[in-house]
């Protein structure tokens, strides 16, 4: 009997469990959040259950899927700048669609933490765009105007800073180039954005090295002690009968993810109110969160945001626990002024508290460069940064956004910070530097990278560095392990190109000075015998270390013809002559876009991403913008 009755007792024990099991079994619920006016996806919606802290955030589709207790609940999507939408009912298998429209008023928030403090009101940016005069002015990143009240007013403020461009030197005067290596990559996903905007983009926007350098190029991988490979290439030059160009390439040593060393990064992320727009802060969250996939469970990741105030919001965090990472960053929300200094103080402060030794130790800046609160000054950022470097902590800069977009900022704080820089214009723009390029966004294998170049004026009449004018060094710099210079990643290709007049060659782009008084400027005989065009030097140290290591390597001109150069070079040279006509450049010559597309299209290549294919559609879409006068006669 007591066993028949503990059996009684035990079912009916098992029944109630399974009862409660029954009833907390988890649920999910999915759907998509799109603008109300345009249907395009809103990335980085908040999507919350009512009443509880359990929510996610759209992904780059506009889709989100949450996992429920209950089979139906409600729940509250929000976004800044529009309308909070409350679904009243939402059941389990529901796929549920969230059109979302934009206020008039928002109420403007302040990040510390994930504190949230009402500023002040100010007119939404999708309400103004869609009250604005059909005859306002295009100006930069089609963006002409923000409005305050009812006052209409100028909003544009990029700025870029001033480029004048490296002109021809003499061989026999000035024998030596020098400079530093370039990485960034920014000017061309900005000249990208400019041109899918209908707008040509300002000439000072255009360093035609990162046009060259945004793309990846078949060199060989070193094999020896260095770690990057030297590949040289000479041909004619395109836009300029008679004279040749010189191609000097660098390939670094691809280091495989697992063999990496541990990472300690800081996320340093501009939240302030100049971040709100769609293609700032909801991008860079989407960016984030791409880059967080790639971490491994030996890195470690640390929030820092700043508004008006800096605030540690994530803690190191390991690479294994990404769900962590991504909700911190999904919480985040835009408003306030901008302290940009005190963030970088703070970022930088944590790296170093968290600083691995022989490891990858980085602050990743995202920011659009509107700094306006305490350190903001360029000289006062600038010498910040500087100061920051020597804790051995590298930085990233990622831009966003357009309308008050500072390219000059970014650029000083990237080249002083022992960095790169690269602009994020939409979502595969991230997956290319964050996903594709990961090793070597992040991870560099030799930093203040330098080249020096001796040119033999018994063959060479006249010589010009294309770009690189903000990279240029005294030439006593290349010796100078003090001097700062360039820093290479894992993997990372960088192009250089010299237009050359030989020996012989008229060229009104080459002056000559008076002949010297007191001293005699003439080639040895070793040079008249030497078929040497030049020799390229390189120095270069270890991601950790202090001296310097030299390479040499002289470089022949064996009179290649264009059609029989390979497709590294015609690529390089027709992204070059882009360039030149993009910039309006006095050394153009006969360059003009029908040219520079058809040069491209015989050295496409393989092209597995549809990079160049983009490129060459940019060629026409520009040459439909252009003054004909400035395209040149075709």
């Amino acid at each position: 009997m007591k066993h028949f009755l503990f059996l009684i007792s035990f079912a009916a024990l098992l029944a109630v469990t399974q009862s409660s099991f029954t009833t907390s079994e988890p649920y999910t619920v999915a759907g998509m959040v799109t603008d109300a006016d345009t249907g395009q996806p809103m990335i980085g919606a908040s999507v919350l259950e009512k009443g509880t802290s359990n929510g996610a955030v759209t992904d780059v589709d506009g889709t989100f899927k949450l996992t429920i207790q209950k089979k139906c609940t409600a729940l509250e999507v929000s976004y800044t700048g529009y309308q909070t939408e409350i679904i009243k009912k939402a059941c389990a298998g529901d796929e549920i669609q969230v059109n979302m429209k934009a206020v008039a008023v928002l109420e403007e928030v302040v990040v510390t933490g994930y504190e949230k403090k009402a500023r002040h009101d100010a007119r939404s940016m999708g309400r103004a765009m869609k009250e604005m005069p059909a005859s306002a002015p295009a100006l930069y990143g089609a963006v002409p105007y923000s409005y305050s009240g009812d006052v209409q007013e100028d909003w544009n403020t990029e700025d870029y800073s001033v480029i004048t461009e490296n002109r021809f030197y003499e061989a026999t005067k000035e024998p030596l180039s020098t400079f530093s290596i370039d990485v960034d990559a920014a000017s061309y996903s900005n000249m990208r954005r400019f041109l899918k905007n209908g707008q040509q983009p300002p000439k000072d926007a255009i360093r035609i090295e990162e046009m060259v350098n945004y793309f990846n190029y078949e060199y060989p991988e070193p094999a020896g002690e260095h770690p990057f490979e030297v590949i040289t290439e000479i041909s004619a030059c395109p836009w300029q009968p008679g004279h040749r160009l010189l191609h000097v390439g660098l390939q670094g040593r691809h280091i495989p993810m697992d063999e990496l060393p541990a990472s300690n990064l800081v996320f340093l992320i501009d939240v302030s109110g100049s971040m709100s727009d769609a293609n700032k802060l909801p991008l860079l969250q989407s960016s984030f969160k791409l880059l967080t996939d790639q971490l491994r469970e030996q890195d470690k990741v640390a929030i820092v945001v700043y508004a008006g105030a800096a605030g540690l919001v994530l803690e190191p965090t390991s690479g294994a626990n990404k769900q962590k990472i991504k909700d911190a960053i999904g919480k985040l929300q835009a408003g306030g002024s901008t302290a940009g200094g005190a963030g970088i103080q703070l970022a930088y402060k944590v790296a170093r508290d968290n600083f691995v030794k022989g490891g990858n130790n980085r602050v990743i800046l995202a920011t659009d460069g509107d700094f306006n609160v305490g350190a903001s000054s360029d000289a006062e950022m600038v010498r910040l940064i500087e100061n920051e470097r020597e804790s051995g902590v590298f930085l990233t800069v990622l831009g966003f956004g357009m309308g008050n977009y500072k390219d000059n900022k970014m650029q000083q704080l990237a080249d002083k910070g022992n960095g790169n820089h690269a602009y994020i214009d939409d979502i595969s723009e991230a997956k290319k530097v964050l996903v594709s390029e990961f090793g070597g966004t992040v991870f560099t294998i030799a930093k203040d990278v330098k080249l020096q170049i001796e040119f033999n004026p018994t063959r060479v009449k006249g010589y010009r560095l294309i770009g690189y004018e903000n990279r240029v060094l005294n030439n006593e710099d290349f010796n100078d392990d003090k001097k700062d210079a360039g820093e290479l990643g894992s993997g990372h290709t960088v192009t250089a190109l010299y237009e050359i007049i030989p020996v012989g060659v008229e060229s009104p782009h080459l002056t000559s000075v008076d002949d010297l008084k007191y001293q005699e400027t003439r080639a040895t005989k070793d040079a008249a015998r030497s078929k040497e065009l030049c020799t390229i030097k390189l120095r270069y140290k270890q991601p950790d270390g202090a001296e310097s290591r030299l390479i040499g390597h002289p470089v022949l001109d064996k009179g290649t013809d264009l059609d029989k150069s390979s497709d590294n070079f015609r690529w390089a040279a027709a992204v070059a002559e882009f360039g030149l006509l993009l910039r309006d450049s006095e050394f153009k010559g006969e360059a003009t876009y029908a040219h520079a597309k058809k040069l491209a299209q015989t050295a496409k290549g393989k092209d597995p991403n549809g990079y160049r294919r983009e490129l060459i559609d940019m060629i026409d879409t520009m040459k439909s913008l252009a003054d004909p006068e400035v395209a040149g006669k075709e």
